[in-house]
């Protein structure tokens, strides 16, 4: 069905080509699945924008991409046109990034409907709803009239997935479907790929960083590093007989469900022969809880609430209860794990803790003292002490400002240091402390990897030298290489300067690497809470047993 053969692809950047795609060849056969894997930056989803007709023709240097024996390098606009969408359906990496704005979610997915169908107004409303139907989400019809920013990262997600599979297309090119959804969402919509492969006779091209989903679903899998094919073969045989220390590399940076390393190993230390396996015993843990949870809580929740009004002119509506009686502590040095499904009120949580959010009910006392209401002046003074590394690092950056002044703007509201060009040589030590180096202070954000640009946020975030740090899902988006350095550098930063950390991730993994205690929440409430590891090894609720057995095992 698809056949790409010697593509390569270059971009011009200040008058210099860089070659991202390097002679790739591949074939994907009708109604089977073909996995892409490989670090950020390796050409997956740019071998993908060339297939679609995304690229200008200009970044092509050669080769040919075949689709049922047409070749799609040669088509023109018109005739693309009538293939997105229709016969090639695709599932964008970022779905805050490519929904409109300012159009509620069912209308956009009817919008496809109505370019490639001869359904009327009615079949259209009644296939949309259907769709959200399969791809899990909840209340459809509220769904159908929410606009983007009024539904979660999961949800935006599956709304994508109904817009690509709307019209049962031949080829479904799925760019990283899952980074943004939890455990068992992600099991739901794996499940849903497969189904509707099998239903409607599909291929799939998957792309993803996630190599235990991609064993779970691919026949078959490449590898890419560096714009070139290293591996490839059956997801059998790359997975669990890897031949290449690089596609050894990727398999082995995600954090273990059995053992806890003091440090991940990344794809630099297996190919350079440097891999630290020394463990994180029981005993040590045990010996750094016991002093940490000696001490009096840092932060204290006390029945907290946030609920959201939903107004009508005609009726009055229930509440949201996105945070529903929530008690908890966090001390000194640890770090508190926070998981659950995507609206289960992970997030609303964390920025209800930093006032981002204003509270319902309940209390919050930070270092002993009562922060649930405070006045301006007080609140300037705990956005220092309580801070924030947001799940996207490119939203939360201004494109218009160089990542130096972007560290540097918060440093000077909160008076960190007495002159502009000591804050200057703070901000340069910062940077090498997060792994970039002096010369990208003049830099801007767009010029910079997704794994840079978390580093970045990182930076600014430990600028203002708080106490008290929430994490939310901020490694979410990265490959499995950039994320292992990232959880090393928080776990390091947490060691030097003692800080507290509240992880936010629907990556179950992670959070188990990362955490001491565990908080699993569900609508809004504590399902379950206590130390990490005997959560994960026996859990009390069937809740919490689902989100452990929905983790991907394929490897």
């Amino acid at each position: 069905m698809l056949e790409v053969k010697n593509l390569s692809v270059k971009f011009v950047s200040n008058q210099q080509e860089n070659e991202v795609v390097k002679k790739i060849s591949f074939q994907l056969k009708e109604n089977k699945i073909l996995g892409i894997v490989g670090e950020s930056g390796s050409g997956k989803s740019v071998t993908s924008l060339a297939i679609l007709g995304l690229l200008p023709k200009s970044t092509i240097l050669e080769g040919t991409v075949f689709y049922n024996g047409e070749n799609l390098l040669e088509t023109s606009e018109n005739e693309f046109q009538k293939i997105r969408g229709k016969k090639i359906g695709m599932i964008f990496q970022e779905p805050m990034s490519s929904l409109n704005p300012t159009l509620t979610c069912g209308k956009q997915v009817a919008e496809v409907l109505q370019q490639h169908t001869t359904l009327n107004k009615k079949e259209i409303y009644e296939e949309v709803i259907s769709l959200f139907e399969k791809v899990q989400l909840p209340k459809p019809d509220r769904i159908f009239n929410s606009y983007p920013h009024q539904i979660s990262g999961g949800q935006k997600q599956r709304v994508m997935i109904a817009m690509a599979i709307a019209c049962k297309p031949d080829l479904l090119i799925a760019d990283e479907p899952t980074t943004a959804l939890d455990v068992t969402v992600q099991k739901e919509i794996i499940l849903l790929l497969k189904q509707l492969q099998k239903e409607n006779n599909m291929s799939i091209l998957f792309i993803s960083h996630d190599l235990p989903l991609v064993s779970e679903i691919a026949d078959d899998v490449i590898v890419i590093y560096q714009g070139e094919i290293v591996e490839k073969g059956s997801s059998k045989n790359v997975f669990h007989h890897p031949k290449k220390e690089y596609t050894k590399a990727l398999i082995n940076s995600k954090p273990s469900l059995e053992v806890r390393l003091k440090k991940l190993p990344t794809v630099d230390d297996f190919i350079n022969d440097k891999v630290d396996a020394e463990i994180y015993t029981t005993k040590e843990r045990e010996q750094f809880h016991k002093k940490v949870y000696a001490s009096e809580p840092l932060l204290e929740l006390i029945e907290v609430k946030k609920y959201f009004e939903k107004k009508s002119w005609f009726h009055k509506n229930e509440p949201v209860k996105a945070v529903d009686d929530v008690s908890l502590k966090v001390y000194e040095g640890e770090t508190l794990g926070l998981v659950g499904e995507s609206g289960c009120g992970k997030t609303t949580l964390g920025r209800t803790i930093l006032h981002l959010e204003k509270i319902t009910s309940g209390n919050v006392f930070f270092r002993g003292k009562d922060i649930t209401n405070l006045s301006k002046e007080d609140l300037k003074s705990l956005r220092k002490e309580i801070q924030i590394i947001f799940q996207d690092p490119f939203s939360s950056l201004n494109p218009r400002i160089s990542i130096g002044n972007s560290i540097l703007e918060p440093m000077t509201v909160h008076n960190i240091l007495t002159s502009k060009k000591e804050r200057k040589l703070y901000v340069l030590e910062l940077l090498k402390k997060v792994g970039l180096e002096e010369m990208h202070y003049n830099r801007y954000p767009h010029e910079f990897s997704g794994g840079q640009r978390q580093r970045i946020g990182i930076a600014r975030t430990i600028a203002l030298q708080p106490k008290l740090i929430i994490c939310d899902e901020s490694v979410s988006a990265l490959d499995v290489s950039v994320q292992a350095q990232v959880l090393n550098l928080l776990n390091q930063l947490k060691e030097e300067f003692n800080f507290s950390y509240i992880f936010i991730s629907h990556d179950l993994s992670v959070v188990k690497y990362m955490s001491d205690q565990l908080v699993v929440m569900n609508q809004g409430r504590i399902e379950e809470i206590g130390d990490a590891d005997a959560i994960y090894s026996s859990p009390k609720t069937s809740y919490t047993k689902n989100l452990i057995e929905s983790i991907p095992k394929g490897i």
